[in-house]
């Protein structure tokens, strides 16, 4: 991974510098603050690393070789099931089984491929993997202004009695979904490695906001615009992907990814042809898979 530390007035400025230094785009850095100090005449500097983090993609499993008694069914591209490893828990530390994460639809142009799940219940496992989103949808309420207010609010109270110096502002409201945008001093350091402290941040706050607010709610935290560079790193990511996957004629498997990236995935790749999208697994280690379309 290639990496570099520097100083500069700000944040932000270091991170150009670092983009400039490692030739990457700034969207595909990680910056972590590693000190910041005031000179005597009240000037300040930082001192950060910078890291280049692409998404990682897990290499594409070897086709399977059939025989009569596990021939894949239709949808069944790729894997021997029998021969599918389990995987070990590795990713995101981010908790699923809360109120805080909504799964994504997967994308199946009208298919419904339902590769991954149980191989005594395929039909089964087809129907599970879309129940949650629907289900979802029927019961999803609509965020008001003052939900809204409530959420920042109680954010506010975190941030503060963590003795951190953070501005918090009311973004857009869609559905159910608040937007919370954070700035000032202390902003950088709620960012985290791979929006590792962001994302903790932001189930805390829907847990708390459900036990105690008893609202259906959601906040969406963004730090110093971090999702939306982590989006577009994930955007052109899912893109050179698709396009290596039509070339070859082999499905990928990406890494784990939380439930509002692989959103974001399954997004980008809605109209391009020649390729589909679906998720498999269970969470954490719940992943999105890119394969050419029958």
């Amino acid at each position: 991974m290639q990496s570099v530390e520097l100083s500069a007035k700000t944040v932000d400025e270091a991170r150009k510098a670092a983009a400039t230094k490692l030739g990457v785009a700034e969207g595909a850095l990680t910056v972590t603050v590693l000190e910041e100090t005031k000179g005597l005449f009240g000037k300040s500097t930082v001192r950060v690393r910078a890291e280049v983090t692409p998404v990682p993609v897990a290499a594409a499993a070897p086709p399977a070789v059939e025989t009569p008694a596990e021939k894949p069914t239709r949808g069944g591209r790729g894997r021997k099931p029998a021969a599918e490893p389990a995987p070990e828990p590795v990713g995101q530390p981010e908790p699923v089984a809360v109120p805080a994460v909504v799964e994504e639809e997967p994308k199946g142009r009208g298919r419904g491929r339902g590769r991954g799940k149980k191989e005594e219940a395929p039909v089964a496992a087809a129907s599970t993997e879309e129940a949650p989103a629907a289900q979802e949808e029927r019961s999803e309420t609509v965020a008001t202004a003052d939900d809204g207010e409530k959420l920042a609010g109680l954010l506010r109270e975190l941030l503060e009695s963590a003795g951190m110096q953070v501005n918090v502002t009311l973004g857009e409201i869609s559905g159910r979904y608040v937007s919370l945008k954070l700035d000032g001093k202390d902003a950088a350091y709620l960012v985290g490695k791979h929006g590792e402290v962001l994302n903790a941040l932001q189930y805390l706050v829907n847990v708390v906001a459900h036990r105690r607010l008893g609202t259906e709610a959601r906040a969406t935290l963004d730090g110093n615009d971090y999702r939306k560079r982590r989006e577009d790193v994930l955007t052109q990511m899912a893109s050179n992907i698709a396009s290596q996957v039509k070339e070859r004629g082999e499905e990928a498997v990406l890494d784990a990814l939380p439930a509002f990236e692989r959103r974001i995935v399954h997004k980008a790749l809605q109209e391009i042809d020649g390729v589909i999208t679906y998720s498999e697994g269970e969470e954490p280690n719940r992943r999105v898979v890119i394969a050419p379309a029958e």
